[in-house]
């Protein structure tokens, strides 16, 4: 298979290539999209293989060089988690690349040329993000991530475009800042820029809450969590739908992994305060988030919602992970890091099919209002079945695997609540509810979502004239869907590598996995995972349905007879049909005051507010500073210039004078 790190270096070679080589050897659009879409798919190809014999258990691989700069070492280090990183970026970059080849052709003519340069680019910045060792290094790639994902926001360049890409711009680089001055008092204290300098830093108490509470809130505007969460229902929505895939399946991922690294890796998890307030933001982000998608028409901005929501949950996992570290709760730590981080790969995935399905469906009805959509299931029924199983997965019904990284959280959250001090036990229940409240929106956030826009009649001309999308976007689709199924039904397989990861991050390097349970050497097996046994009925609970709709199906078509639906005894109008705004009206009129705190919470009016202010500022100051410093020193210049005029005579003895006395004059400089 060869060496992981020559494979991930291969990887990250290929994406380059593909991103610089194409638009350079083609005129044609066509070709430059499919070649970079080529590149970026066997990119990631290279990137599975790379970070798969450490997942299964090789050891941890560094390669380390001075590099170009004298302060900084390049270190690239391949533990668990990166390998893990990779794995979830390069996944989603192989199927959305797939999906790419056929989708981006709609953008022929709009910066299609440009699309993979900066796709490819930004894939290869987050895959050397994740494996870099050294501060420096991690700012820079960090840096090329989010400018390269900017230009990825504001591809159509309509207004909106613009606006939404300059508003994530400032929340990503005031977050840049954030994690620059973390880093800078970490590198202020161990005298280096590597991260295993910063590790065995001796830092006090409040320094290391201050580098935390940075790096947190650093990393979370990256995230999209509450309050930080302004830029992403907006700039999500403008990218291209790949693009919107892999930016909210992996790109805020990089957020979370941000807050391992600092939280957890380096620093340690040396307080439980630390988790209680990852919790917290967590349990917010992930009721406020669903709760947002509900009131929302535009299915992109409302996956962009869910995305805040997924987000929240994750960073539930994390923070029951970092107080079980702070409070040595074994148990507690590797269950509630392994809830986690099988959420973030569980999120790339169905996120990823979702916004491909949403990405179908304006392919063909070319719009993201859902009350323009309606009766796509007949018309596109492979976007639809591979989309029901995402909003399945996403809400976490079983044999799905939205439903078994939730658990995880569930009993991360449970053994919480009977363990440990005071705060500990009652921060365990509020967060179970709220948890729990969550998964109960999201059902209804999606009966919604695929009701009004593939189930009933066709609420638009476009919608009722759609057709299927090319074969590539639907393998796609349809690989990320048995992804979906592969990852709730084989549970019992992937749960054990994750929790190998898991255990290294909480200091448990000797636990390991049998039976569906964690073992912990000295101490009695802990049931956590599900069994195989369980597996199987979970598929049951996938089938069974689809079993009573075939036998019920020919007798429920025989008994169906033509006209319109039933009105209750009044004339029947399309207008009838259940709206997205109808369906949740009751829901926005009972939870009014928490929707008139999104607006609160919102940073883009104070930000747009605050760069007007700017423009005027300096429309006012460029006339001043012209007239009152740059037009008065040209005068003067001019002034001077005609003044001396009368050295220059054309007599070439007089200009030997002239040398003659400057010398003399650089000479009794000199020697004063």
């Amino acid at each position: 298979m060869g060496n992981p790190l020559q494979l991930l270096l291969i990887s990250i070679v290929i994406y380059v290539v593909g991103a610089i080589l194409p638009p350079l050897v083609s005129r044609s659009e066509r070709q430059v999209i499919r070649l970079s879409g080529i590149a970026s798919m066997v990119g990631g190809i290279f990137g599975l293989l790379a970070s798969a014999p450490v997942l299964m258990g090789a050891e941890m691989m560094t390669f380390a060089t001075d590099g170009p700069f004298s302060f900084a070492h390049f270190i690239v280090r391949l533990d668990g988690l990166a390998a893990f990183m990779v794995m979830v970026i390069s996944l989603l970059v192989v199927v959305t690349s797939l999906y790419s080849l056929s989708y981006v052709e709609e953008y022929i003519g709009k910066g299609a040329r440009y699309m993979g340069l900066f796709m490819n680019l930004f894939i290869a910045s987050m895959v050397a993000l994740v494996v870099m060792d050294n501060a420096f290094y991690f700012l820079v790639f960090f840096e090329m991530m989010s400018l390269a994902s900017y230009f990825l926001v504001i591809t159509e360049q309509d207004d909106e475009a613009v606006s939404a890409g300059l508003l994530y711009f400032l929340i990503a680089h005031a977050g840049s800042v954030l994690i620059m001055i973390a880093f800078f008092i970490l590198y202020k204290e161990s005298g280096s820029m590597d991260f295993d300098t910063f590790r065995q830093a001796s830092l006090s108490a409040p320094e290391a809450s201050v580098v935390f509470l940075l790096a947190f809130f650093g990393f979370g505007a990256k995230a999209g969590m509450i309050p930080l969460h302004g830029w992403l229902p907006r700039a999500h929505p403008a990218a291209p739908s790949h693009a919107s895939a892999l930016m909210s399946g992996v790109m805020v991922k990089i957020g979370i992994f941000g807050i391992i690294k600092v939280g957890i890796d380096i620093l340690g998890a040396t307080s439980a305060w630390w988790g209680l307030v990852v919790l917290a933001f967590g349990a917010v982000s992930a009721v406020l988030g669903v709760m947002y998608a509900l009131a929302e028409h535009d299915i992109k901005k409302l996956l962009a919602y869910h995305t805040v929501e997924n987000i929240g949950i994750i960073l539930m996992g994390v923070g029951v992970g970092m107080i079980g570290i702070a409070t040595q709760h074994p148990v507690l730590a590797v269950v509630g890091i392994l809830g986690g981080l099988y959420h973030l790969l569980n999120h790339a995935v169905f996120k990823g099919l979702l916004f491909l399905g949403a990405g179908s469906v304006m392919y063909r009805v070319h719009t993201k209002d859902m009350e323009l959509m309606g009766g796509l299931a007949k018309l596109m029924p492979y976007t639809a079945i591979t989309f029901l199983i995402g909003t399945m997965a996403i809400s976490a019904l079983p044999p799905l695997n939205g439903f078994v990284s939730e658990w995880f959280t569930y009993q991360a959250l449970f053994t919480m609540s009977h363990e440990g001090s005071f705060i500990m036990r009652i921060a365990g229940p509020v967060a179970i509810v709220m948890l729990a409240i969550t998964g109960a929106l999201a059902a209804l956030c999606f009966v919604k979502v695929y009701g009004i826009s593939f189930a009933g009649a066709a609420r638009s001309e476009k919608a009722a004239n759609a057709t299927e999308v090319p074969l590539p976007m639907i393998l796609a689709m349809v690989l990320l869907a048995l992804l979906c199924i592969a990852l709730g039904v084989g549970a019992p397989l992937v749960s054990p590598v994750i929790a190998d990861i898991s255990a290294q991050l909480t200091g448990q390097a000797t636990m390991s996995v049998a039976s569906g349970s964690l073992v912990f050497p000295g101490s009695s097996p802990q049931t956590v995972l599900s069994t195989p046994l369980i597996a199987l009925l979970l598929i049951g609970f996938l089938t069974l349905p689809l079993l009573i709709y075939s036998i019920f199906k020919s007798q429920r078509l025989r008994h169906r007879h033509g006209g319109n639906p039933w009105a209750c005894g009044y004339g029947y109008d399309g207008q009838m049909a259940v709206s997205a705004g109808g369906f949740t009206q009751p829901l926005r009129t009972m939870f009014a005051p928490l929707y008139r705190l999104r607006k609160t919470l919102d940073p883009s009016p104070a930000l747009s507010q605050a760069m007007q202010s700017t423009i005027r500022g300096a429309t006012r100051a460029e006339p001043w500073w012209e007239e009152k410093v740059v037009l008065p020193i040209a005068r003067a210049v001019l002034w001077s210039g005609k003044r001396i005029q009368w050295l220059q005579h054309g007599d070439f003895r007089l200009y030997c004078l002239y040398v003659v006395i400057a010398l003399t004059v650089l000479m009794l400089v000199t020697v004063m």
